[in-house]
């Protein structure tokens, strides 16, 4: 049988996610038989990973080169054919911390925003905040993730990911894109989650596990001892703290895509085709019933 191509994202938030894949689970992933190790289903034989950003994992999906990705939301209503893998999500209850706009004046004296490239949620979230709530559309740019360059001929920037934490809040205005939609809406917010190509099942083994294999692998990158390790090594790799590592990942991050961040999505969807930013969205497509897959927390 084929093995699946991944295409993951190269951020901290993910590590969490792909526990099991980079550290070799041999359990089976097939169903119906008994995995090695704690009961969960393994990954090593199955599965070709590949990293990078988020804007480019969505290109990879749409044009085939691979199965399964880390997409963001937004990416969802533009790709046809995709299913989504339940319950696992890269989404927020309160601030988000990796997701700002970064800006020289008040929010509401910005009239120019240097967008990361890296991004297609946040730009769409971000449209959706201006248009219904702070005043109306900005003129938008698309640039590199330096917040110098950014600011040298803009009002404000638009960066997210490990380049977001690592930012001088001190020096800056600063608004959490996931907070302040929090704050207007009531509802959490997805920023992505794991899709699959529709195509691409019919040539995998019928017998693998998908939905359980990715949420073994997000409940091991999350359990104690993994949240130290990856500590350990990410703190260093993006210039903050391991407890800044380890409140990141376990405050600000929420891994499920539970029925409370589902109706966040949906809206994000709605108010997204409202203003122009998304398109008319897809029916959501899971791979397994949502009710019957969903844990939550």
């Amino acid at each position: 049988m084929k093995k699946l191509r991944i295409s993951a994202i190269s951020y901290l938030n993910t590590a969490p996610l792909m526990w099991d894949f980079e550290q070799g689970n041999q359990g089976s992933g097939v169903r119906g038989q008994a995995s090695e190790e704690n009961d969960a289903p393994g990954c090593r034989g199955h599965f070709e990973i590949s990293y990078t950003v988020p804007s480019a994992c969505a290109r990879a999906l749409a044009d085939g080169t691979a199965d399964i990705g880390i997409i963001p939301a937004a990416a969802y209503t533009e790709i046809p054919g995709l299913m989504i893998l339940p319950d696992v999500a890269i989404a927020s209850r309160r601030a988000v911390r990796s997701i700002l706009l970064v800006s020289k004046v008040p929010v509401a004296d910005v009239r120019s925003v240097a967008l990361d490239t890296s991004s297609m949620t946040s730009v769409a979230l971000m449209k959706v905040l201006f248009r219904k709530w702070l005043g109306g559309p900005r003129t938008c740019t698309s640039m590199a993730p330096d917040v110098d360059v950014m600011l040298a001929d803009h009002d404000a920037g638009l960066l997210i990911g490990d380049p977001a934490l690592r930012v001088d809040r001190s020096r800056y205005h600063t608004l959490d894109l996931a907070d302040e939609w929090i704050r207007l809406t009531g509802k959490p917010f997805v920023f992505a989650f794991w899709a699959v190509r529709a195509a691409a099942l019919a040539e995998a083994d019928p017998m693998l596990d998908l939905p359980a294999i990715f949420r073994a692998s997000r409940d091991h990158g999350l359990a104690p001892e993994s949240l130290e390790r990856i500590a350990s090594e990410w703190a260093p790799r993006i210039g903050i703290t391991e407890a800044g590592v380890r409140s990141y990942l376990t405050e600000n991050i929420h891994y499920h895509l539970d029925p409370g961040c589902l109706e966040g999505l949906e809206l994000f969807y709605r108010y997204g085709a409202e203003v122009g930013a998304l398109p008319t969205p897809p029916k959501l497509k899971f791979i397994a019933n949502t009710e019957a897959a969903v844990s939550g927390d």
